[in-house]
Formats: C-alpha cells, structure tokens, sequence
C-alpha cells in the first residue's frame, strides 16, 4: 500500500476510536434513561436516536453541513468560541460520526440495562445506594456485555462509514481521507488493485467484527439464563 493509503488506515482508526470513547460517555447516560424512564418524551427521544438508522447517509450529511455551516446554529456557535468551521476538518468528522453512530451504541446499551432485574436495583437502594452509587456499582457492572457489544459496533459501524464522512469531511489527505473515501478514489480513477487491498482489507475486518459478537453473545447466554 502507498504512503496515503496507510495514511488514511491511520486517520480511520483515530476516527473510529475517538468517536467510539465520546459514544460511550454520551450514549450510556442516554441509554440508561431510555431503559428506566416513564416520561412520555421517550418515544421521541428513542426515535431521534434511531433516526440516522433509517435516514439515507447523504440526507443526515446535507443536513448535517448545514447546520455546521457557516451560516448555521452550530457553525456559528463554533466561530464565535473562535474554533472555525466544523466541515472538511477531523473535529467536523468526529461530530458525524457520533451522530450517524448514534443508535449503534445506544440500543445495545439500553437492552443491556432493561435485562438488569428491578429486585437487584431495589436491593441496592435498600442498603441506602444512592441512584449514582447504583448505577456505577451495580448497573454497569452488569451492563458490561452490552458495553463491549456497544463498543464494537460503534467502532465498527464509524470505520465502515461513506456517505456521511464524504458529505462533512470531502477527501482531504491527512485530514478527512478516511478507508472508505480512499477506496471510492482508487475505483474513480481505475485503481482496482489498490482498491481491492483496501476493500478485502475492511471485509477482514467486518468477519472479525461479527466473530467478536458472536462470542459476546454466546457468553452473555448462560448470565441471562441464570
């Protein structure tokens, strides 16, 4: 592989990384009120989670470059803190992809925590747990299982991303070239060998993805058994 292919595994991988680690501390919080509220706000709010699962990769990046543009709320939140423009930069990439990734984070997460049985919540707060002492020592402890499920698929679902990516990103090298968009530029201009190292390269990892969550499923059986 050339010096920008491997140039665009590494910007991928700090992408898919990044993204992943913002996921967990942004969606865990919104998936434990997902799984405990009554509000009737959730149908709302568990929709707007999902919604990059059914919207069109293009259609969330339009939307998503308007809003970051420079004349949108976002864009010019962003410039008046004195931090520029979010799109064709890696920070603009980050905020897509946690956004596009959203739902593959979340709902595991929120069946994770609606499997925890009531009885061992209320047992806690009978030994005086306070609602953070629950969650952190007893929720995601037992969470735990849909945290790595939620992890893979959210750095995985972020390393296979296009639509979205070229939308905000473009095909800056060094900068917003991630795999994807690297291997739609070697098909544009003919490369078909260089496309294909990089192709057969993601479906590797693809099998290797959906091995690991087949494992963690298996494992998680004999816990939801008991």
């Amino acid at each position: 592989m050339t010096a920008a292919d491997w140039q665009a595994v590494r910007l991928t991988a700090e992408l898919a990384a990044l993204t992943t680690v913002l996921l967990l501390i942004v969606g865990t919080p919104i998936a434990w009120w997902l799984a405990r509220t009554r509000s009737r706000a959730k149908p709302l709010a568990a929709a707007l989670v999902t919604l990059p699962l059914v919207l069109p990769p293009s259609v969330l990046g339009f939307y998503l470059l308007l809003l970051m543009g420079p004349h949108g709320p976002v864009g010019q939140l962003t410039q008046a803190l004195g931090l520029g423009r979010l799109p064709f930069t890696f920070s603009g990439l980050v905020l897509a992809s946690v956004i596009y990734s959203m739902p593959f984070v979340v709902q595991p997460l929120q069946q994770a925590f609606e499997a925890i049985p009531e009885r061992t919540l209320e047992a806690a707060a009978t030994l005086r747990a306070g609602a953070l002492d629950r969650f952190f020592s007893v929720a995601l402890p037992l969470a735990r299982p849909g945290l790595l499920t939620a992890s893979v698929l959210g750095f995985a679902h972020t390393v296979g991303e296009f639509g979205v990516v070229l939308m905000i990103g473009g095909n800056i090298p060094g900068a917003t070239r991630v795999l994807s968009v690297a291997i739609y530029e070697h098909v544009e201009a003919t490369e078909f060998e260089a496309a294909h190292r990089l192709a057969a390269g993601m479906v590797v990892f693809a099998l290797l993805v959906l091995v690991a969550l087949s494992m963690l499923n298996r494992r998680r059986r004999p816990v939801a058994a008991a």
